[in-house]
């Protein structure tokens, strides 16, 4: 089967395990939080991957480094929102550094791929 350049990135992978230790952490929210929280925090950490996705398609490496910033700020959407999580005790302290460390090896990726596309 054919793989797309997107699949072989690792921060992209990283992502990617990053969507599932959301959705599993966030299977314990309140059902009150279903279309708050929970929604928002999903989405956004499923943003990070399909940014980076969406910017192997484009043309132009300038291009291709807006897309890598839309991730990074989705990953910054994620965090914030999983402070919050944790203030409101919807987290425990174990995950909350699980994904704390989690979002800074791939926000440093980021950064990384970012720097690269911009000097390429």
């Amino acid at each position: 089967m054919f793989e797309y350049s997107f699949e072989r990135l690792e921060v992209w992978k990283e992502s990617i395990e990053l969507v599932k230790m959301v959705y599993e952490v966030t299977k314990s929210f309140p059902v009150s939080e279903k279309y708050g929280l929970t929604s928002q925090l999903r989405r956004a950490s499923v943003s990070i991957s399909s940014n980076l996705a969406e910017g192997t398609s484009r043309n132009t490496n300038k291009d291709k480094a807006h897309f890598t910033t839309l991730s990074f700020s989705s990953i910054m959407e994620v965090l914030n929102q999983v402070l919050i999580a944790k203030e409101l005790e919807f987290i425990s302290e174990d995950n909350y550094i699980e994904i704390r460390k989690k979002i800074s090896k791939i926000t440093n990726m980021l950064n990384a791929l970012r720097k690269s596309q911009l000097s390429s």
